[in-house]
C-alpha cells in the first residue's frame, strides 16, 4: 500500500493527556494540601510543573497542537460548573471564602455539606462530579482557568487549543437540584447558558485561541429529536458569533449517528469524530451527509481507551479514504489519552516481546505523529514504521499466550444449565435464613477496610527482602484479627476479613490467573487523587490456585459470625483491565467467570456461608447506544450467572454496584439472580431502591447509607433517616445496612465512627418495625 501526499499537511493532535505526572506528582500535592502539609502556592507551582512537562512532551514528540484545559485538579465537569458559575447553594459560602477550598468542598464535601454526586463519565471507569440545576439557577462566566492555561501553552511558543465540555453534553449530564422537582429538565436551561459560553469563547479569542475544542461525547448516545433540535440551536447560535475563535466540535466514545448531520450542517468550523472500531459507522455516516467541506475534520484513528499498539496501515486506509470529505484531514487519538497511563516504556518488568504489543500515552503520541507523516508525505516516508508495526501485530497474533487450547475447550463446553442455581430464590433464601440466623435490617460493609500505611510498608518490605512471607503472613493475620474484633464489637451482623493482603481488587485477582500481567507504573486516574492501575487482559483466562480461601477461612475461624467471602466479577474484571480487543467481549468474559466459578466453589467448600462477587462495572460497560444493550446485557449477565451458581441453595451470594445510573439495567440486576445486591445510594438519596421497587425486584437490597467517597462521618440519625427512605421501597425482611462501597480509601478514625453509628442506626429503625 502507497498513499499519496494529502492536499493539506495533516496534523497531529490530542484532546487530552494523563494529568498526574510520571509518579504521581500531582496526588501527593494535592493530599499533601489537604493534610496541610503542602500550600496552595506549592499545589499551583506543581500543577504549572506538570503543564508545561506534559505540553513539552506532547510538542518534542512532534504534535502541532497542544490541548489546553483539559488538567484538573479533581474533575473536567467541575471545572466546567466553576466556568459557568453553578455553584450549589450550599458551596457558595465556601467557594466565596477560598476558591480552591471550596472547589475540593464541592468535589469531596465537608463534615458539615455533602458533595456534588459522583458517577461514571459514559462507558469508562473515570468518574465525574454531577452538576446540579435548577430552574433557578444563574449562570456567569469565569474564565479564568482556561485563559490563564492557554496563556502558559502560548508562552511557550506553542499552538494550543482550549478544549471545554460542550453546552449540551454539559447539560445532558446534569440532574436536578435538592429540592427541585425531579421531571426538571437541565436542557431547557441552554438559552441561559449558551451567553456565557460565548463570554468565555471571546475571552479565549483575546488570549490567543485560533481553535477552540468544545466535546459534546452525550451526542454519541441515543438522543430524542428535541434534544438533537437544542444541539443544533447551540452550535447555530455558536457559530453565528463574530468574536469567537473557531469552534471544533468534537465526539468521542461511539458513533454519532442522528447526531452527525446535526453537526455537519452547523455553522462550526470543524469536527472531530471517533473512527475506531467502536465508531467505524461514523466514515459512513460521514460519506452520506456529503462530508465536510470547507471544513476541518480531526479523525480519532488511534484508540484512547486501550494500551495496545495502532494497525497503522489500517488506520491509514480510513485515514485516506477520508482525504476527500473535508477541506482538511487531521489525525488524533479517538478520546483524550486521560483513560490510559503515561508511558509503556518504564515497564521494566513485562517480557519484551509482550511490550513490543502495548502503546501508553507517549507511545500512542507517536504513532499520531507516524500517521499524519504518512498521511502529508506519503507511506514510503514511514516505510519502517509500518514494518516494526505488522513485525508486532504479527508477534501478539501468533503468541502462545492468546491462544490456550484448554482454555477454550472448555469454555466451549459450557451449557445453559451451568448458569443457573439449583432452586429459584424463594427456596433459596428459607434455606439461608435458617442457615445464617440474621436479624432484620442486618448490617455488613462490601468488603474492604482501611489500608493503613503499615500495611503498604508490609508489602513494601517483603518486596523489598526487609521481611520474609512468614513474617508478611503474620502481619496480615494480625490486621484480620484487628478489623475482626472492630467489627464484633461495633455490632456487624456479617463480618468481612477487609482484605489487608490486597493491593487493588482487581489486580489483586490478575496476578493469580494465567493470562494477565500488571504494570508498575500504570496508573490511570479514576476520580480525583485515586489512581488504579489496571492489569493487561493479554491472553486466554485460568486460574491455577485458590486465590482468596486461604485468608477467608482464616477470619471465619476466628469468629462465630458468618465471614463473606470477596471476589471481583468477571464483568469488573475486564472493565477495569485493559482487556484484550483480539476477539469478543464476552468470549473472554466466559473465561474469566470459570476461573471465578472454581473460586466460589472452593470457598462454599472451605465452609464459606456467604460469597460476595462484586460487579460494579455492570452499567459501565453497558454501551452508549440502546441497540448494542441485549447482546452486551445477555453474556455479562451470563458471565455472572456461570461464577456464582455452582453454589449450594443455604449459600448466599451478594452482589455490589456502585457510582453508576442503575435505572436502565435494574432487569439485568434481576437477570444475574444473586440473593443480595448492595448498591450506592447516599449522594443519591436512596433513588436506586425506588427503581428497584418499581422494578418489582423480589430479592434482598442493601441500598448504602454511608457515602465513602466523602471524608465526612454522617450521624446515626443521618443513616436512619436513609434507611427509613430505604424502607418506603423495600420491605424490612429484604432490607440489609451497609455503606455505599469499600472502605480502602478511608482512613480507621472516620471509619469506626461511621459505622458505629451506622449500626446504631439499623438498631433504632429496627425498633420502629411493627411487632419489633
Amino acid at each position: 500500500m502507497t498513499a499519496k501526499p494529502a492536499a493539506a499537511a495533516a496534523r497531529a493532535t490530542v484532546y487530552g493527556y494523563p494529568r498526574q505526572g510520571q509518579n504521581r506528582e500531582l496526588k501527593k500535592a494535592i493530599e499533601g494540601y489537604w493534610k496541610g502539609k503542602v500550600t496552595a502556592e506549592a499545589l499551583k507551582d506543581t500543577a504549572l510543573t506538570l503543564r508545561r512537562s506534559h505540553w513539552r512532551q506532547l510538542a518534542d514528540a512532534g504534535l502541532h497542537e497542544v490541548p489546553t484545559g483539559d488538567f484538573s485538579y479533581y474533575d473536567h465537569v467541575l471545572d466546567t460548573s466553576v466556568m459557568v458559575g453553578a455553584v450549589p447553594d450550599r458551596h457558595r459560602e465556601a467557594v466565596a471564602a477560598d476558591a480552591l477550598d471550596g472547589y475540593f468542598a464541592m468535589a469531596r464535601g465537608t463534615q458539615d455539606v455533602a458533595p456534588l454526586e459522583m458517577t461514571k463519565w459514559f462507558d469508562t471507569n473515570y468518574h465525574y462530579l454531577v452538576p446540579e440545576l435548577g430552574p433557578h439557577t444563574v449562570f456567569t462566566a469565569d474564565s479564568t482557568k482556561q485563559v490563564t492555561e492557554l496563556k502558559e501553552a502560548l508562552t511557550l511558543g506553542l499552538t494550543a487549543r482550549p478544549v471545554l465540555v460542550g453546552p449540551v453534553t454539559y447539560l445532558l449530564l446534569s440532574k436536578p437540584a435538592p429540592g427541585v422537582a425531579a421531571d426538571f429538565e437541565p436542557l431547557t436551561l441552554l438559552d441561559r447558558l449558551l451567553p456565557v459560553y460565548a463570554e468565555v469563547l471571546a475571552d479565549l479569542r483575546a488570549a490567543g485561541a485560533d481553535w477552540v475544542q468544545l466535546d459534546e461525547p452525550a451526542l454519541v448516545q441515543d438522543r430524542t429529536p428535541a434534544e438533537l433540535n437544542a444541539a443544533a440551536r447551540a452550535y447555530r447560535d455558536l457559530g453565528a458569533l463574530t468574536d469567537r475563535p473557531k469552534l471544533l466540535v468534537a465526539s468521542y466514545f461511539d458513533r454519532l449517528g442522528d447526531a452527525l448531520p446535526v453537526l455537519a450542517k452547523a455553522p462550526v468550523d470543524g469536527l472531530a469524530l471517533d473512527f475506531t472500531d467502536a465508531a467505524a459507522a461514523n466514515l459512513d455516516a460521514l460519506a452520506a451527509v456529503g462530508g465536510l467541506p470547507g471544513k476541518r475534520l480531526v479523525a480519532g484513528v488511534v484508540n484512547g481507551r486501550n494500551i495496545w499498539i495502532n494497525d497503522l496501515e489500517k488506520s491509514l486506509s480510513t485515514l485516506g479514504t477520508l482525504l476527500g470529505l473535508a477541506d482538511r484531514v487531521d489525525v488524533a487519538a479517538s478520546c483524550s489519552l486521560l483513560h490510559v497511563p503515561l508511558d509503556a516504556v518504564v515497564e521494566r518488568d513485562i517480557d519484551p516481546q509482550i511490550a513490543r504489543w502495548l502503546a501508553f500515552a507517549k507511545q500512542k503520541t507517536a504513532e499520531l505523529v507516524t500517521l499524519a507523516r504518512g498521511l502529508a508525505q506519503g507511506t514510503d516516508t514511514i516505510a519502517a514504521e509500518l514494518a516494526a508495526n505488522r513485525a508486532d501485530l504479527a508477534s501478539r497474533a501468533n503468541s502462545a499466550l492468546t491462544h490456550d487450547p484448554a482454555v477454550r475447550a472448555r469454555a466451549a463446553a459450557v451449557t445453559d444449565a451451568d448458569g443457573r442455581r439449583r432452586s429459584p430464590y424463594a427456596e433459596r433464601t428459607t434455606a439461608q435464613r435458617a442457615h445464617l440466623g440474621l436479624p432484620l435490617l442486618p448490617t455488613t460493609t462490601i468488603g474492604s477496610f482501611p489500608q493503613t500505611a503499615a500495611l503498604r510498608t508490609a508489602r513494601a518490605d517483603l518486596r523489598a527482602g526487609r521481611i520474609d512471607t512468614a513474617g508478611y503472613n503474620d502481619r496480615i493475620a494480625a490486621e484480620i484479627r484487628d478489623v475482626l474484633a472492630f467489627q464484633e464489637k461495633a455490632g456487624i451482623d456479617v463480618l468481612v476479613h477487609g482484605e489487608p493482603e490486597r493491593n487493588d481488587m482487581v489486580q489483586y485477582f490478575a496476578e493469580q490467573l494465567t493470562g494477565y500481567l500488571a504494570t508498575q507504573h500504570g496508573w490511570v486516574q479514576s476520580y480525583g487523587t485515586r489512581y488504579v492501575r489496571p492489569p493487561v487482559l493479554a491472553g486466554d483466562i485460568s486460574r491455577p490456585d485458590p486465590m482468596t480461601v486461604r485468608w477467608t477461612s482464616y477470619a471465619q475461624s476466628q469468629t462465630d459470625r458468618p465471614v463473606k467471602g470477596m471476589l471481583t466479577g468477571p464483568v469488573t474484571m475486564l472493565a477495569w483491565s485493559f482487556v484484550r480487543d483480539d476477539q469478543p467481549l464476552g468470549d473472554t468474559a466466559r473465561q474469566v467467570a470459570l476461573a471465578l466459578r472454581d473460586e466460589v466453589n472452593d470457598l462454599e467448600t472451605a465452609g464459606t456461608s456467604v460469597i460476595q462477587v462484586d460487579e460494579p462495572a455492570l452499567r459501565e460497560t453497558l454501551p452508549l447506544r440502546a441497540a448494542d444493550h441485549t447482546t452486551y446485557l445477555a453474556w455479562a449477565t451470563e458471565a455472572f450467572r456461570l461464577t456464582t451458581s455452582g453454589v449450594q441453595d443455604r449459600t448466599q451470594v451478594h452482589t455490589h454496584m456502585c457510582y453508576a445510573e442503575f435505572g436502565d439495567i435494574v432487569q439485568a440486576i434481576d437477570d444475574l439472580d444473586a440473593d443480595v445486591i448492595s448498591l450506592e445510594a447516599a449522594r443519591s438519596h436512596m433513588q436506586v431502591a425506588r427503581e428497584l421497587a418499581a422494578h418489582g425486584y423480589p430479592r434482598e437490597a442493601g441500598p448504602g447509607v454511608y457515602d465513602i467517597h466523602s471524608p465526612r462521618v454522617p450521624s446515626a440519625d443521618e443513616a436512619a433517616a436513609l434507611l427509613r427512605k430505604g424502607l418506603e421501597a423495600i420491605p424490612a425482611e429484604r432490607l440489609w445496612v451497609n455503606p455505599d462501597c469499600g472502605l480502602k480509601t478511608r482512613g480507621w478514625p472516620e471509619t469506626r465512627t461511621s459505622l458505629e453509628n451506622l449500626v446504631t442506626a439499623a438498631h433504632t429503625v429496627r425498633t420502629e418495625l411493627p411487632g419489633s
